[in-house]
């Protein structure tokens, strides 16, 4: 199976669970009542990393996946948006604040990158 037709199945399960015949406790999640599972995976996940142990960190982005899934397809439910939308601000995003690798930008140090990323992350925040 490639990794496209294995999104694709991803984001059928996420309908499926959440459609009129899905699974009832998925159903009844909101963007609220998930929060606290988001912040126990990305903990878990922070876990993984100190402790060096990459068979948990492969299983807890697995799990972070599947909030941002869930979120995604909450918010598609509702017509606010759906997991494509949030790839192609992703890209959109890391295309804007790595002008040194996809515009002209010259930089000579990794301090200078983060620097000009919080610059650009900041005239963002203003134009919102």
């Amino acid at each position: 199976m490639s990794k496209r037709t294995k999104f694709i199945e991803l984001k059928k399960i996420f309908k499926t669970l959440l459609g009129e015949n899905g699974c009832l406790w998925d159903r009844k999640q909101t963007h609220l009542s998930l929060l606290p599972y988001l912040r126990e995976e990305c903990e878990e996940f922070i876990q993984a990393v100190n402790t060096k142990r990459y068979d948990n960190m492969k299983e807890e982005l697995g799990d972070i996946l599947l909030q941002v899934m869930f979120h995604s397809q909450l918010a598609s439910k509702e017509g606010k948006f759906d997991i494509e939308d949030v790839i192609d601000y992703l890209i959109k995003k890391l295309k804007r604040r790595h002008p040194h690798v996809f515009g002209k930008l010259k930089v000579n140090s990794p301090e200078e990158i983060v620097e000009n990323w919080q610059r650009i992350k900041e005239k963002e925040k203003n134009k919102r």
